[in-house]
Order: C-alpha cells, then structure tokens, then sequence
C-alpha cells in the first residue's frame, strides 16, 4: 500500500536532500524514516529558510518519490551519521501553504495544525498529496510514477 508523507526541515536543508537525491527527517534519525517505504510519495514543508532561523519559509519545498532501495547510513562528522533514503525528486517550485491550508485534510478546521509538525514526519492523505503537487507542479500524481521501475524489472539497474 503507497502512502503519502509530510516530512518536516528548513529550505536549506531540504535544497541538499534535493541536490544530493536523497530525503532525512528528524536530524537523521533512523525510527521515523523506517515508516517511509520504497514507492511512498513524499513532499517536504519548511517552516524557515534556515534552521534555528527567524525568517519564515511557511512553503512546501521538495516533493518525490522514494526509490525502491533500503535506508543507509553516512557519515558526516565522527558525530553525525545520519540515515537516508534515496528519493526521485520531482521538478517542482516552492508553494505556500497558507492559500490552501482550509482545503488540506491535516490542517482544514484545526489552528493548531502545526503542533503535529513537531514529529518532523507526518502521514498525510492521498487528497492532500495530490493538491500539494498540483500546486508544486501544476501536474496530476500519476506522472511521478512514470520515472521509477516497478520491482522486478531490469530498469532497478538504473539506480545503482
């Protein structure tokens, strides 16, 4: 069964997910990014620009799907080796939550919609996936699947 996720971190960050083809959540941990499997749709909101920032994002900024490999681990620093999962970036530009926010399943009615934010990894309907890269990519859901193989095929190569 696909599902859909919102996945929590500022725009500078997730500009390095997108750059390096790869999606983290909650500063690298490993216990949130097991529920993420391969073919789930994922789109990233950035509440800042930065982390620990002032200067307020308040925009969805990345949106994909997730490769069908496992998680791994990298090492950054001798400090921070964080877990990853491989991600097909969809081209999209950045889009504002605020005029849609009355319209998403997560938010419409509730003015503490954030608050479920903090979990840095949030389940989210398909509705509002779909309304979300309608906004990021004026394009409909089905196309992003179209890039991936489906397993099994000979095309898995592709992402060695």
């Amino acid at each position: 069964m696909t599902n859909y996720w919102m996945a929590v971190a500022s725009a500078n960050h997730v500009d390095k997910g997108v750059e390096g083809g790869f999606m983290q959540v909650c500063h690298g941990k490993n216990a949130q990014l097991k529920r993420v499997k391969p073919y789930d749709f994922v789109v990233y909101y950035s509440p800042t620009y930065e982390m620990g920032g002032k200067k307020k994002c308040q925009s969805f900024t990345a949106i994909g799907v997730v490769k069908p490999q496992d998680i791994y681990q990298v090492t950054m620093n001798e400090n921070f080796k964080p877990f990853r999962r491989d991600v097909v970036w969809d081209e999209a530009k950045s889009a504002a939550i605020q005029p849609i926010l009355n319209v998403l399943d997560f938010s419409a009615g509730n003015s503490n919609w954030g608050y479920q934010l903090r979990f840095g990894l949030i389940k989210i309907s398909e509705h509002d996936f779909r309304l979300i890269r309608r906004e990021m990519t004026g394009q409909n859901l089905d196309l992003v699947v179209d890039e991936l193989p489906k397993p099994g095929l000979a095309e898995l190569d592709l992402f060695d």
